[in-house]
């Protein structure tokens, strides 16, 4: 969940930022991950190449420029559920409002491509993902009164965080969605049995 930004400063900083990252991931997908230097970027967002490193610490951190809101929406999904909401159903609903729509944008397919081909935003994503089922575990655990290293917990956190890849492709990415977090909930049924 992103906060909008309250004053001018801030909303001028968030705006710099976002101008960057779109003018990175124009470039990236028009000429490829390894054809486009920070200066470029710098000269499509208007901005020097100073300014580019005070919003974002490298290339990498380019492609993935909402990572840090969308851990801390995951947290924030476990910390501010409502009064008598289960962990999994806040996480259940803080999926099927956040990814999907992510999943549907036009440039989904694209930006796949970009990270699949090119070794250097696997890696990254890769250490992102590992970071977030350590935060999301952690989060979990503080609510139920666990160790931050229970397995249990650290187990509900990656099937969450595995949910959007077993999703994608399905026809109805909503209901794909549901179904997996009815096994987390009730346990497995092989599909006939239901």
């Amino acid at each position: 969940m992103t906060v909008s930004p309250v004053g001018r400063r801030e909303r001028k900083k968030a705006a710099t930022r976002q101008a960057i990252a779109d003018a990175a991931l124009r470039l990236f997908l028009e000429r490829g991950y390894d054809q486009v230097s920070i200066r470029d970027i710098a000269d499509a967002a208007d901005v020097s190449t100073t300014t580019v490193f005070k919003h974002f610490t490298g290339k990498e951190a380019l492609v993935f420029d909402q990572e840090q809101d969308r851990e801390a929406g995951l947290v924030a999904a476990v910390r501010q559920r409502a009064s008598g909401q289960s962990i999994p159903d806040a996480l259940r609903r803080h999926i099927l409002d956040t990814w999907l729509p992510i999943e549907t944008h036009p440039q989904r397919a694209g930006f796949t491509h970009l990270v699949d081909s090119t070794p250097e935003l696997r890696a990254y994503a890769e250490h992102m993902w590992t970071r977030h089922a350590r935060a999301l575990a952690a989060a979990i655990a503080d609510e139920v009164g666990a160790d931050r290293d229970d397995l249990a917990c650290a187990a509900l956190a990656r099937y969450v965080l595995e949910i959007p890849a077993l999703a994608r492709g399905r026809d109805d990415l909503q209901a794909a969605v549901e179904t997996i977090f009815d096994i987390l909930v009730h346990g497995w049924r092989p599909s006939a049995a239901r």
